[in-house]
């Protein structure tokens, strides 16, 4: 069984999307290229089958059919994690052996719920998170977002990263997550081996300050969110903070007024995909929101913005 022994996990692993054709279906071309990109990009790693992938809008089959394609073509070059979150712990149990199967080397996973109101007390939490682990063979990141309505608690969180010790890395992207990152390594200890966050970075400079050693973002511009790691963990807060600065506009739109779409949409103008569908009921961004988008992206330039140009 993994355990908390190994080298931490730093940097930066964005969430992969998933592109469809202008009729919704999966283009598996458009996903090896979007790989190859995030590749280029200088990522520490790529997680896939995430909520900003629309994991929700997928069939089993196709999960399947993307967990195989992204794991062949990352084929080894950085390590990969494999969201693979369900309200049945047998199903999120049976994702996770698959997963674990086709290389993936870390699980994320969040709660489970569904709905607004069907949600597991502490002790199914705790339960469904155990089965799993015991299921698996690698790390398992947990995901406390607001999505899941679930309020994780710090005592909750670090006593599961002392009883379950594949449970050691926590993406934090609830309001006040610097706060909930700093409370949390204060009370699990080394125990909290990566203390992440997320909701595209919009609070990348405060979660570091909280002791975040990474950040989980979109794929729409890893490469310019890397230094400012970089730079904050050698020590150079100054340039992490000039590095912050100047793409923080275009992350506060694509968080505030974009969503999943954002990505996308870059990915498709810098000709890494052909088309930035989403699923209905997911809708197109507004052409005014596009143009918002793409004037704050080409002064940014990022470079899922030329990548197949």
């Amino acid at each position: 069984m993994a355990t908390n022994e190994a080298p931490a996990w730093t940097g930066v692993y964005p969430i992969a999307p998933t592109p469809f054709s202008a009729a919704g279906e999966l283009d598996l071309d458009g996903m090896r290229r979007v790989i190859d990109c995030m590749l280029d990009q200088g990522v520490d790693g790529i997680c896939i089958l995430a909520n900003y992938s629309e994991q929700f809008l997928l069939t089993d089959t196709e999960r399947d059919t993307l967990l195989e394609l992204c794991l062949a073509q990352v084929a080894g070059r950085v390590p990969v994690i494999v969201t693979c979150s369900h309200y049945a712990t047998q199903i999120a149990a049976a994702r996770a052996i698959k997963a674990v199967a086709a290389g993936a080397k870390m699980l994320m996973l969040m709660p489970p719920y569904h709905g607004a109101t069907l949600r597991a007390d502490e002790k199914g939490i705790f339960e469904h998170f155990a089965r799993i682990a015991e299921a698996a063979s690698v790390p398992i990141m947990v995901q406390d977002a607001p999505l899941s309505g679930v309020n994780l608690s710090v005592a909750f969180l670090a006593r599961l990263a002392r009883e379950l010790p594949q449970l050691c890395y926590f993406k934090i992207e609830v309001p006040g997550a610097a706060a909930k990152l700093r409370a949390l390594i204060a009370a699990g200890g080394k125990d909290i081996v990566g203390p992440f966050d997320g909701e595209e970075s919009i609070t990348l400079l405060a979660d570091l300050d909280a002791g975040a050693t990474g950040t989980m973002p979109s794929a729409l511009l890893p490469d310019l969110i890397k230094p400012v790691i970089a730079h904050f963990l050698a020590g150079r807060r100054a340039q992490a903070v000039a590095a912050y600065n100047h793409i923080l506009p275009l992350i506060n739109f694509e968080n505030r007024q974009c969503g999943l779409r954002a990505t996308k949409t870059v990915m498709m103008e810098g000709g890494v995909i052909k088309s930035d569908a989403v699923r209905h009921p997911l809708e197109a961004l507004h052409p005014a929101t596009r143009a918002g988008l793409l004037e704050l992206a080409h002064a940014a330039a990022p470079l899922a913005l030329r990548w197949g140009r």
